[in-house]
């Protein structure tokens, strides 16, 4: 497995186990979400409005307001954030494919 789809394994885990997490774990696991997203983006070349910014800004969101967040709202930006990057990881390896001639 790649650190992404590690990444990815981590975030459902604790989409399933949210309330044996910490408000800083839930902060700290969608942080690294959006900026794994941010990192994504940038090698699939999407940028602007093509990217969606709406997620990560939302999942940002999420992350930064943790203290007052409901877990059902936890667990919906976990979900989305392995979502997002799946498909991103999806396409960034569909990318190298081509660009290796396969």
């Amino acid at each position: 497995m790649t650190h992404t789809t590690d990444f990815i394994a981590e975030l459902l885990r604790a989409a399933n186990e949210v309330g044996k997490l910490t408000a800083f774990e839930k902060s700290r696991l969608l942080a690294r979400s959006v900026q794994t997203i941010y990192e994504l983006r940038g090698q699939v070349n999407l940028t602007g409005r093509e990217a969606g910014n709406d997620v990560a800004t939302e999942i940002d969101l999420v992350a930064k307001q943790i203290q007052t967040m409901p877990d059902k709202v936890v667990v919906v930006a976990l979900l989305e954030a392995a979502e997002v990057i799946r498909a991103l990881k999806i396409v960034l390896d569909a990318k190298e494919e081509v660009l290796r001639g396969e």
